[in-house]
């Protein structure tokens, strides 16, 4: 049994998987229950919010563009009509001059002169209502248009009376005719589009008040929607932080089990170092002198220069170095130094082993007093230093290091430094042994970096705080 744990601890030193002298049921575990991924609800909820925004975005930017097209066809329909208005009530003002000259007795020209000034303003004024027909903002009724129809053509029957009179030799009557009707007619006519310009003037205050009442309810379409928005971002924004929170939550308390365990199986790992060290100290060393004793008395009892002596002598030759490999075996798994002579002896002897065993020129430098560390604290520090070394003759490619032991009244610190490959390319992917010095940097309450020097390779610098306790 013991021959077995001695064989799995030195294939996990000679770089073998830790985790394969494991009980094999430790590496099995139940799922964890099935949680539905919040990312479907966020992902449908911002569509939402994206779709009402662009509906919202497409009604109010088609409202105001027909508030536009409507503001700028009722303003231009507006001024025309106005215009139009003007020129028929010019026209009925010169009509009603051409009336007062024929009317003047100071001069009295034959009334048939006044005809064709009379026909253009006629042809005018009828060319003047038909367009203004057309761009009427105050839409006239039926008996209005028929009354401004019966009107005119009143008016102008009255006028083709009148000149049909003079034409027969009878101004007086003519002139009569005129002061009598014509006269009346006209007023008539000029009240009934001075009203029209009126009700245009209303029309005008109405188109106004209904683009006002339009613009206003788009206004309250905007605060609404706006209000909605918000609502649906404080309600996303409050759900968001509720997911966080209980994820932050889940991983904290994922964290902590991590770190428990990540303690646990460090604390069972160096308890098992400790162990197997002692027996290969206690038990096959003491099995190895003993044989060593052995084979001495049996070497002295057969006779000079018989062959068997020989043998015997390189058999206990062969003893002796296997108990100096199980020594140092030892001592590579739960250096004893450490807990005779303290840290900086451990890290003197560890530095000239690694020199000899992994082949590497390791240069220490030491600066600052002496720290003196919690016998837990030594143990996690010389770990840290062990695996620096290690991952630099096993991935960097070179074979020198540094190691840097500096200390000060308030902290220690480590450095191992190599200028091999670096943590680029396949050591990106972080191993067991980075995660482990990380655990065991937390557990005596220090820090641990990983970074590349300017000059290139892998700077790990550890740095403890005096007083430290794992």
């Amino acid at each position: 049994m013991h021959g077995i744990r001695v064989v799995q601890w030195i294939a996990m030193e000679t770089g073998a998987d830790s985790i394969s002298v494991l009980p094999r049921t430790t590496m099995t575990s139940r799922p964890r229950a099935f949680r539905r991924s919040p990312t479907i609800g966020l992902v449908i909820g911002l569509l939402v919010t994206l779709t009402a925004v662009l509906a919202d975005s497409w009604y109010m930017t088609r409202q105001i563009a027909r508030l536009r097209a409507l503001q700028t066809d009722l303003s231009e329909r507006g001024r025309k009509d106005t215009l139009q208005l003007l020129r028929i009530q010019n026209d009925l003002n010169l009509v009603a001059l051409a009336m007062r000259d024929m009317l003047d007795s100071d001069e009295r020209y034959p009334l048939t002169a006044w005809s064709t000034q009379l026909e253009r303003v006629r042809a005018d004024l009828a060319d003047a209502l038909k367009q203004e027909e057309q761009v009427a903002v105050a839409r006239q009724s039926p008996a209005q248009r028929q009354f401004l129809a019966d009107s005119l053509a009143q008016f102008w029957d009255a006028v083709d009376r009148m000149f049909a009179t003079a034409g027969a030799g009878r101004q007086e009557d003519a002139r009569a005719a005129i002061r009598v009707s014509l006269v009346a007619r006209q007023s008539a006519l000029t009240t009934t589009v001075a009203r029209l310009l009126v009700e245009n003037n209303a029309s005008e205050e109405l188109t106004g008040q209904r683009i006002e009442d339009i613009y206003g309810s788009v206004q309250r379409q905007v605060y609404l929607f706006l209000a909605a928005t918000l609502a649906a971002i404080v309600l996303a924004g409050v759900s968001v932080i509720q997911i966080n929170r209980r994820l932050f939550a889940e991983l904290a308390a994922l964290s902590e089990r991590r770190h428990e365990l990540a303690q646990q199986l460090i604390a069972t790992r160096e308890a098992t170092l400790r162990d197997i060290a002692r027996e290969l100290h206690d038990e096959f060393g003491q099995i190895l002198t003993a044989m060593g004793s052995m084979l001495a008395r049996a070497g002295k009892q057969a006779p000079d220069g018989s062959p068997l002596r020989g043998e015997l002598q390189e058999v206990r030759e062969i003893a002796q170095a296997t108990l100096e490999n199980v020594r140092r075996l030892s001592q590579t798994l739960h250096p004893s130094i450490l807990e005779e002579a303290g840290l900086d002896a451990a890290v003197d002897w560890y530095v000239e082993v690694a020199s000899r065993q992994l082949g590497l020129a390791v240069t220490l430098e030491r600066s600052g007093p002496p720290v003196r560390l919690d016998r837990a604290v030594s143990i996690h520090v010389y770990r840290i230093l062990q695996e620096s070394l290690n991952n630099v003759a096993r991935h960097s490619g070179t074979r020198a290091a540094a190691v840097r032991l500096r200390g000060s009244d308030t902290a220690l610190e480590l450095e191992v430094e190599d200028h091999g490959a670096g943590l680029g390319g396949s050591r990106d992917r972080r191993g067991l042994g980075i995660v482990t010095m990380r655990e065991r940097a937390e557990l005596v309450g220090g820090t641990i970096e990983f970074s590349r020097p300017p000059s290139g390779g892998t700077l790990v610098r550890l740095h403890v705080p005096a007083g430290a306790d794992a």
